[in-house]
């Protein structure tokens, strides 16, 4: 799906981009992992490096070690069952959204476990005003903005690297789809396997959408925020 591949890429892209050399070799962590479709992803392109997963939800839990060959643990961000600074990065792709998910104590879990070099890389939705059938489908009951993002990072005790909106060009057909046209009878989810021309057309947009994030490019709005930050004083370069 092209949405998932859009995310995936990038969360690789900004985490090679602001803070994948200087990062020591410990071990990397997909917080949240679901069914392991990042994790695959980031397992392939760290092959030299222990990338893990945790995950609430048993059965996906099972799937995900499945999909990625490597090793994911049951158990909540709310609550991470590992030791202190164990992990060089963290990843987390709309979890903190999650109405199961108390945002304050997962951003504190995150910190604990990272080293004190180590770095946060998140993908979450944006705008409140966004919420809509699709995040009651898929149980998000919080959206973003970029300086309230910047705001609960920096009370959770991170120091923001990057904080930037993404699917931009989409946005203005997921405000048509989500809050103009007529709600349908079941709350489901915008996510889903498309028509091959609609997927090459959004995988080709989001491709262009990233060229232009690698390049600094600042999109002024979009549907999703992407943000790194940094567990203590020393990670990586790049601008806020």
């Amino acid at each position: 799906m092209w949405w998932f591949g859009a995310v995936h890429a990038n969360l690789l892209m900004l985490y090679r981009r602001m803070a994948e050399h200087s990062l020591p070799a410990k071990p990397i962590l997909d917080a949240g992992c679901g069914t392991g479709g990042l994790l695959a992803k980031i397992g392939a392109a760290y092959p030299e490096r222990c990338a893990m997963g945790v995950e609430v939800d048993f059965a996906a839990c099972m799937r995900a070690a499945e999909k990625s060959a490597r090793p994911v643990c049951n158990g909540s961000v709310n609550d991470l069952p590992f030791t202190d600074h164990a992990f060089a990065a963290i990843f987390s792709a709309d979890v903190l959204c999650h109405r199961n998910v108390d945002e304050r104590a997962a951003l504190a879990q995150f910190r604990r476990c990272l080293t004190r070099d180590g770095c946060l890389v998140l993908n979450l939705p944006a705008y409140r005003w966004m919420l809509s059938r699709h995040d009651a489908a898929v149980y998000n009951i919080r959206r973003y903005t970029r300086r309230g993002l910047r705001r609960l990072l920096a009370a959770a005790g991170f120091r923001v690297l990057y904080i930037g909106y993404w699917n931009a060009f989409l946005f203005p057909l997921m405000v048509i789809t989500r809050k103009l046209l007529p709600a349908r009878g079941d709350a489901s989810s915008d996510v889903a396997l498309y028509a091959a021309p609609i997927e090459t057309f959004c995988r080709g947009v989001t491709a262009l959408e990233r060229a232009l994030l690698r390049r600094g490019v600042r999109l002024p709005f979009g549907g999703s925020l992407i943000a790194v930050a940094a567990a203590g004083p020393v990670v990586g370069g790049g601008h806020a």
